[in-house]
């Protein structure tokens, strides 16, 4: 076909989105026109959103998946390009987290966001406003991702989610007593669900710690791994399972030397009365 751009679905989320709308549309034998009419929009804008120059909305997303019927596939990938706050590689790693079997996470600092009430994300929203680093509207769609990655955790089947957290997590304060006692408590109700592990890193660990930044592991469906690392200005999405499996095992190494779940809920416990 003559003038048909040809895409890079690696170059960025915007971009695997317009290439996954072509394929869908080449699939059925759809022109762009043919497209637009049955999603009651112009051939121009599927053009538009196909070569990444226009960013899809939700509705348009969501639209795509009925005339697909790809349930809300297009919906979830649209995620990637929406949240623009976000380091390189996190909105796709999200894509793939809300359908993971097994997620495994490692945090240092402060909580991570599948486990974050409301008011401590918002907190930590609020903050990277008055600095600088991100606008009000970027503070909303990050805070409406914790709430719609948690979703993942009570879908059917629920995945098995495995989380370790470096001490300074429970110990760093964050807003108000309040906002902190509720965060806390919300680890003692996390520890009670069915399909969940919690453990604690004491500092004590020191130099039996493999790993220093945060990091998340995914088991998918047909049971290929996958992996997220960042650090304070990038991330590094890692799609290829023989690099994975070295982080797995320290991963493994890392939960044979953390406390116990009970130890570690004991901790979390003498942290909410204020006892060493």
């Amino acid at each position: 076909m003559l003038n048909r751009k040809e895409l890079d679905p690696e170059k960025s989320p915007l971009a695997a989105f317009g290439q996954r709308l072509r394929t869908l549309r080449d699939e059925r034998g759809w022109t762009q026109d043919e497209l637009a009419e049955r999603m009651g929009c112009s051939g121009t804008h599927i053009s538009a959103v196909e070569t990444g120059r226009r960013p899809p909305t939700r509705r348009f997303s969501a639209n795509a998946d009925r005339v697909f019927g790809t349930g809300d596939r297009l919906v979830r990938q649209s995620q990637a390009v929406r949240h623009t706050a976000l380091l390189e590689g996190f909105p796709e790693y999200v894509t793939h987290e809300g359908r993971a079997a097994e997620i495994r996470l490692y945090e240092v600092g402060v909580i991570p966001g599948l486990l974050q009430t409301p008011d401590y994300a918002n907190v930590l929203a609020e903050s990277a406003v008055k600095r600088g680093a991100i606008t009000p509207e970027q503070a909303r769609e990050r805070v409406t991702l914790v709430s719609e990655r948690q979703a993942a955790l009570i879908r059917t089947p629920p995945p098995l989610v495995l989380v370790v957290l470096d001490e300074g997590c429970i110990r760093r304060p964050i807003g108000s007593p309040e906002v902190m006692e509720a965060q806390l408590a919300r680890l003692v109700d996390f520890v009670e669900l069915p399909n969940t592990v919690l453990q604690i890193a004491p500092f004590d660990m020191g130099e039996r710690r493999p790993f220093n930044l945060p990091l998340y592991i995914l088991t998918l469906p047909d049971r290929s791994l996958m992996s997220y690392a960042e650090s304070a200005q990038r991330g590094h999405l890692e799609r290829e399972p023989a690099a994975v499996l070295p982080i797995l095992g320290d991963y493994h190494q890392l939960q044979a030397h953390a406390l116990a779940q009970e130890a570690s809920v004991s901790v979390i416990n003498k942290v909410r009365k204020g006892t060493p």
